[in-house]
């Protein structure tokens, strides 16, 4: 794995990761000896706290840990009930919507009922990879809006080169009182659909890409009512740190890009969408 990041400049007014996955970023610890489920366990313990601790540190005291099939959902859920300041999403990924059984999306729902999960997600479209047929994505994502409305949690999207067919979706279906379009990847007359819709765009590290000026044009139709920031951790790191493992603590980073888009001071932004974070995932 390639050298972990220095930490950025401690922020200094608190704000939270909207989006990060936990499992994936303890899941390479490995047990040398011992019984490997417990010390495996043991690892990914440490690392949970380590990873807090490292946020906390610059200033992100909360993150949502997301799921993208039942065993991450299970998992994320249970670090959610364990850990202060960490609540989880958990839905199937559209890569993985042909497993999006009647069985497993019965037992989302249940999970959606936990009063540490916050989100139905990640969920939605992915024209990217054919990982899934287009059709089983589109039953399975209709299938997370239905559940996100009876449990009253966010409907976080996945949604990559699906733009018009994510909102035609969410506009047939009826979407849920909250909506997040996760890691938001579109150009500034998409910012506007879903600001008109009332719909949450949580912008990552790619904002702060060289080539992605069309990112930072988002950011600025964005309402800031309707700004969350995430990592996406361990993917998507910031400019400098492109090709390294992301991390919550990183968050400073993506935080200041977006303050210099929108023309206000690093604070201000802070308590905007933390503000966001409770109107989104309820009171912390």
């Amino acid at each position: 794995m390639s050298k972990i990041p220095a930490a950025p400049e401690p922020l200094s007014a608190q704000v939270f990761d909207s989006h990060c996955h936990l499992d994936i970023m303890v899941g390479d610890r490995q047990a040398s000896s011992g019984d490997p489920v417990a010390l495996a366990a043991q690892a990914a313990e440490a690392s949970v706290r380590s990873i807090l601790d490292d946020a906390r540190a610059v200033g992100v005291t909360r993150l949502v840990t997301i799921g993208y099939d039942l065993p991450s959902s299970r998992w994320n859920a249970e670090v959610a009930a364990a850990h202060e300041g960490v609540y989880a999403g958990v839905a199937v990924h559209p890569n993985e919507a042909h497993d999006a059984t009647p069985e497993v999306l019965a037992e989302i729902e249940a999970l959606a009922g936990r009063p540490e999960v916050r989100a139905v997600g990640e969920t939605g479209l992915d024209y990217y990879r054919d990982w899934a047929s287009k059709e089983d994505q589109h039953a399975s994502f209709r299938a997370h809006v239905e559940i996100a409305r009876r449990t009253g949690k966010a409907l976080v999207i996945h949604d990559r080169e699906a733009h018009d067919d994510v909102l035609k979706v969410l506009a047939e279906a009826g979407p849920p009182p909250v909506v997040v379009f996760h890691s938001f990847s579109g150009d500034a007359d998409m910012a506007k659909k879903c600001a008109d819709a009332g719909y949450f765009m949580s912008f990552s590290g790619p904002v702060t890409y060289k080539n992605a000026g069309y990112l930072r044009e988002a950011a600025q139709v964005a309402p800031a009512e309707l700004m969350l920031v995430e990592t996406d951790a361990p993917y998507l790191p910031p400019v400098p740190h492109r090709g390294k493992p992301n991390a919550p603590y990183l968050i400073p980073i993506t935080l200041r890009c977006l303050a210099e888009v929108k023309g206000v001071h690093p604070d201000a932004l802070c308590e905007t969408i933390s503000a966001n974070g409770i109107t989104v995932f309820g009171e912390w």
